[in-house]
């Protein structure tokens, strides 16, 4: 069992930047796939990056990967999820995830945190 605890999320103005955190318990990430999704009000959860277990990345679409940075820290058990020039539309509900195989298909990340919520305005 993994638990994952996202934070960081919070109310900023366009243009500002946010660092978020997963922290997992119960578990090492060293073999795990941490994925990083969002949900905005009214839309499907979507893919935002992921972090493999070997220390690759993989963004959902090259327009994210210039905002949007995944890195993992395994001796603290985190992935944090890095987003620079926020837009209004980044602001959803950012969930972590874990998996054992590196996948950007949402129906196999086997354990998800609660979510942390990203909120930007105009």
């Amino acid at each position: 069992q993994v638990q994952l605890v996202e934070s960081g999320g919070d109310l900023v103005q366009a243009g500002g930047s946010l660092r978020l955190s997963c922290a997992a318990s119960g578990r090492t990430i060293r073999r795990l796939n941490i994925g990083w999704f969002r949900q905005a009000p009214g839309k499907e959860r979507e893919l935002v990056a992921v972090s493999t277990w070997w220390g690759g990345s993989t963004y959902a679409a090259d327009s994210l990967e210039g905002r949007f940075t995944i890195s993992r820290d395994n001796a603290k058990n985190t992935v944090a999820l890095q987003i620079d020039n926020l837009k209004p539309e980044d602001s959803a509900v950012y969930y972590c995830a874990a998996s054992g195989q590196a996948t950007m298909i949402e129906s196999q990340y086997e354990y998800w945190g609660q979510g942390t919520q990203v909120t930007v305005s105009t």
